[in-house]
């Protein structure tokens, strides 16, 4: 590692915010530089801090620490990350013997600066006892490496030389920080600390110097790594064994099958799912394959922090079986094994400290599969990612432990006491989760004005969302619209014709690989032509049906496989029509295909009832879109309803709104809540139909 500090961008960065302290500035700026280096830190991982004199209210200095706030990205951190926090009131807590986490909380809350302010990082108190101005913390994996293995506080003496300080493992908070003073009050003069599965803690009275201390440090324990290991080799790496790709089906399969076998069984009798990540680059394939990889699984994490994100232990699936049921049962053997032992452990950990902890779910977080590399799950898509990118650089130091001489992991009731101290468990959502959160949906269709109002209402109430449409330029629209509002965390989007089968198929294939599954399928793909039958042209008939009927047809069967293969239910709500019921004139191919649709939906709800899954169907009508997103529908139909009444646009919308009981004018969003209202699963519903149209009697099922 070497430093990126440029005085030039560090000025920059203080003239960016001139309404706070220039030290706060570059603070901001070179715990960037930190957050930007994966083998520093990791998605909220590590921390800094400055001590900065402040006015408090009345004019009287006072001063400051400002530190990460907890679960804060370093990457892209702003100003209002910091939490302030009066340093005296902290420093005043050296002299106790023990803090209750309760009583920690209260007295960070209580002397924050801001009540807006995010909660202080984990490490508040070391941060405050240690004199030094700038404090910077990473979980550096060089670091990490050096102190898993034997004798690491030599290793690191070695390494590292007389500057930095070494700590054999303490639990964060009130005993790190009091043995982190002590050492200080006996090495005054040290420029670093390394803490054995925490990392390593670099000083300054510069914002600067902290950094190219942690700089310094890091690359000397990456040099001798290098130096170390150089020319050593280990089991199945030294052997190069050929990767062995394996395409979008085999993913689609092993995704759906690990988060079936892994979601959570609520008390209500329904499920909480994952959503995953898939790491299959050639690297991680060759690891996989090593004699070492299950031992990868068992080992442990590098550092208690990252419990919360991978849990301490992964699951290993010895072969990633070709044939679906060897599959199947394997991975479904893995993590029932998994959570049992999980469960055993828990209860043995709360009965020697007679707590009474909330247990998280026992699901693994982490497959290490021989053959195909890492899967990851998470109940965010950003989970999921964040799991994949610690486990893949887990992977790594492992390796490069094992090359160096033996990874010791740290203690596992030390990682118990991480995984379930309060501060960390404040890092994850510990809200109610949004109504359809950790479930995959597919739009059909999705480039029109009905897809865009589904799409848009799947999204607010927390479904991942995946937009298919064989028009690329309205996709993208779409696409766009959806992702300023929502960002694109929960959004993908597919081109795929729905009148081919294997198209459909396919692209299922590529959404399950990207989120691990599909749960909710909204079949709304549809074209219209105006003929009379007598005129009805023989292809533009089948154009219709292709698209209406087959494409319906299509969409449910690709999916049934993946229903099958999850094992944990789904929703398919189709959007007929209204004129399913109340057909019109020279409208015969749309409601003919219409019609046919909604049939082989019945059928489906029928025959897909013993896998939990319900076939619902929404009949909208006089749906129109606006300039932006227009119904396609209406953009065929418009100009004939128009001509043959003597209406403008304005007009036509208008005599639709005054056609139906309720005099409302229909709009997608509407579709799309009754969309989210099926597939919530709040009531025991399959079969239905429910009309979106304001009252039309004629249209009412029958």
């Amino acid at each position: 590692m070497i430093s990126l500090y440029s005085e030039k961008e560090a000025k920059r960065m203080v003239a960016q915010y001139p309404g706070i302290p220039a030290e706060l500035a570059l603070r901001v700026y070179t715990s960037r530089l930190l957050g930007g280096d994966p083998s520093l830190v990791l998605h909220g991982g590590g921390n800094t801090s400055a001590k900065i004199p402040m006015p408090d209210i009345a004019g009287k200095s006072r001063e400051i620490l400002f530190i990460k706030g907890s679960g804060i990205d370093l990457a892209g951190i702003e100003p209002p990350g910091f939490a302030g926090v009066e340093l005296e009131p902290l420093r005043r807590l050296a002299i106790l013997d023990s803090l209750p986490d309760e009583e920690m909380e209260n007295e960070l809350q209580v002397h924050k600066i801001s009540a807006r302010s995010p909660d202080p990082s984990v490490e508040v108190l070391l941060h405050a006892f240690l004199p030094h101005r700038f404090i910077d913390h990473t979980h550096a994996e060089a670091i990490l490496i050096l102190t898993g293995q034997p004798g690491g506080e030599g290793i690191v003496n070695e390494a590292l030389g007389a500057k930095a300080a070494f700590l054999p493992y303490c639990r964060p908070g009130l005993p790190l920080a009091k043995a982190a003073l002590g050492v200080y009050g006996r090495n005054p003069g040290m420029e670093a600390l390394v803490v054995a599965g925490h990392g390593i803690f670099t000083f300054g009275d510069e914002a600067r110097t902290a950094y190219e201390r942690m700089a310094a440090f890091a690359g000397k324990a990456e040099a001798y790594i290098r130096r170390k290991t150089r020319g050593r080799e280990e089991g199945a790496i030294r052997r190069k064994p050929p990767v062995q790709e394996k395409d979008d089906f085999f993913y689609a399969r092993l995704t759906q099958i690990i988060r079936g076998a892994a979601a959570v069984k609520t008390e209500e009798g329904g499920f909480r799912r994952f959503y995953t990540a898939v790491r299959a680059t050639p690297e991680m394939i060759r690891a996989s394959l090593l004699p070492e990889a299950a031992g990868f699984c068992s080992s442990g994490v590098l550092t208690p922090d990252h419990a919360i994100r991978t849990k301490n232990k992964w699951a290993f699936v010895v072969r990633a079986a070709e044939d679906e049921p060897s599959l199947q049962e394997g991975i479904s053997k893995v993590v029932r094994d998994y959570r049992e032992i999980y469960d055993r452990s828990f209860a043995a950990q709360t009965k020697i400290r007679a707590v009474a902890w909330e247990k998280r779910d026992s699901a693994p977080r982490v497959f290490l599969v021989s053959g195909a590399g890492l899967v990851t799950l998470g109940f965010t898509p950003r989970e999921a990612r964040v799991a994949a990118d610690i486990a893949e650089r887990t992977v790594r130091a492992k390796i490069l432990s094992q090359k160096l001489g033996k990874y010791e992991p740290i203690a596992e009731e030390h990682v118990w006491d991480m995984e379930y101290w309060g501060p960390q468990q404040k890092k994850l959502e510990r809200e109610a989760p949004p109504l359809l959160r950790g479930q995959v949906a597919v739009v059909t269709g999705a480039g029109g004005a009905i897809g865009l109002g589904i799409a848009d209402r799947l999204l607010a109430a927390g479904a991942a969302v995946a937009l298919g449409d064989i028009a690329e330029s309205s996709l993208e629209k779409v696409y766009a619209f959806l992702a300023k509002k929502y960002g694109r965390d929960r959004l993908e989007r597919e081109r795929f014709d729905v009148t081919r089968y294997e198209s459909v198929e396919r692209a299922f294939a590529r959404i399950s690989r990207r989120l691990g599954g599909i749960d909710i399928l909204v079949p709304n793909a549809g074209v219209a032509h105006v003929a009379k039958v007598e005129n009805l042209d023989s292809e533009k008939f089948k154009q219709v049906i292709d698209v209406n009927l087959m494409g319906t047809f299509h969409t449910i069967k690709a999916g049934v496989p993946v229903f099958r293969r999850q094992g944990t239910g789904g929703s398919i709500v189709v959007v007929s029509s209204k004129n399913v019921f109340d057909p019109g004139a020279s409208f015969g191919a749309y409601s003919a295909s219409k019609a046919g649709a909604h049939q082989i939906s019945k059928i489906a709800a029928l025959e897909l009832a013993d896998l939990g899954v319900r076939v619902n169907l929404v009949n909208p009508d006089a749906v129109f879109g606006d300039k932006e997103v227009p119904s396609k529908l209406w953009e065929v139909v418009g100009p004939e309803r128009m001509k043959s009444r003597g209406l403008d646009p304005e007009g036509l919308k208008e005599y639709y709104r005054q056609r139906n009981l309720l005099k409302v004018r229909v709009t997608a969003e509407h579709v799309g809540n009754a969309v989210v209202f099926f597939a919530s699963g709040l009531t025991p519903t399959t079969g239905a139909t429910l009309p979106i149209d304001g009252g039309i009697p004629a249209a009412f099922p029958r």
